[in-house]
């Protein structure tokens, strides 16, 4: 596997909750729910274990925010040709839009 970063992408390091770790490379005009598609069709091998059963559940947090599924990795003005890290985690309860705005705590 090569090391090198086409300096045309972003390199994610994305982290489960377990603490495992996996690099894809996307392109500035991604966005959140793209990344979360692409990675859910690409589950890696060594994460079967934590296995979701759908793309809309995966979220990503940059900097201890969930990203919104609209918003691109060149919004965030992220580096091209280098690696940034976030977190990449299973979310199945958050509220819908149509909903009447309570929450269980």
């Amino acid at each position: 596997m090569s090391s090198r970063i086409p300096s045309d992408k972003v390199n994610l390091r994305l982290i489960l909750v377990s603490g495992k770790t996996k690099e894809f490379a996307f392109s500035p005009s991604d966005s959140a729910a793209e990344i979360a598609q692409h990675v859910f069709d690409n589950w890696p091998q060594e994460w079967s274990d934590e296995a979701v059963s759908k793309a809309e559940i995966l979220r990503l947090i940059y900097q201890g925010r969930f990203l919104h599924g609209n918003v691109t990795l060149g919004a965030l003005q992220l580096p091209l040709g280098k690696t940034t890290v976030m977190h990449l985690v299973p979310r199945e309860n958050l509220p819908e839009p149509n909903s009447q705005g309570e929450l269980c705590h």
